[in-house]
């Protein structure tokens, strides 16, 4: 039944990488990391689950913010050794910055560049002062 988890090829720490794509335009959201667990729950539950590995624990993208990513197709790489979600992003915001996508810095000759704006406030977000 969960033969399907044996072809991942989970790192020395159990973990494989797993980027979130956006299904509908194709942008790249953001990276995340997981282990068997959250992916076998991504899976039943249909909605991005990651491990935390500042939390130590699973965590369920949109937990605290509401930014739930509804997982439309799950994609395994040539090597095994990465996840791909394509997904549809609640609120359309991906990143706990407040910002649709993580990847929001831009390499401008020798400086990074920030070309996406703040959507919501993080403060909003997570009700912080």
């Amino acid at each position: 039944m969960d033969g399907w988890l044996d072809e991942v090829r989970w790192n020395e720490q159990g973990l494989v990488t797993a980027i979130a794509q956006d299904a509908a335009s194709g942008q790249v959201l953001m990276l995340a990391w997981m282990n068997r667990e959250a992916l076998a729950e991504t899976a039943r539950r249909g909605e991005a689950v990651y491990w935390s590995r500042s939390r130590g624990r699973l965590w369920r993208k949109g937990e605290e913010s509401g930014h739930v990513q509804r997982v439309v197709e799950l994609r395994l790489d040539c090597d095994g050794d990465a996840i791909l979600l394509r997904v549809e992003q609640a609120g359309g915001i991906a990143c706990h910055t407040g910002r649709a996508r993580c990847f929001f810095r831009r390499l401008d000759g020798a400086a990074w560049v920030t070309t996406d704006t703040v959507i919501e406030s993080p403060a909003r977000i997570y009700g912080e002062p």
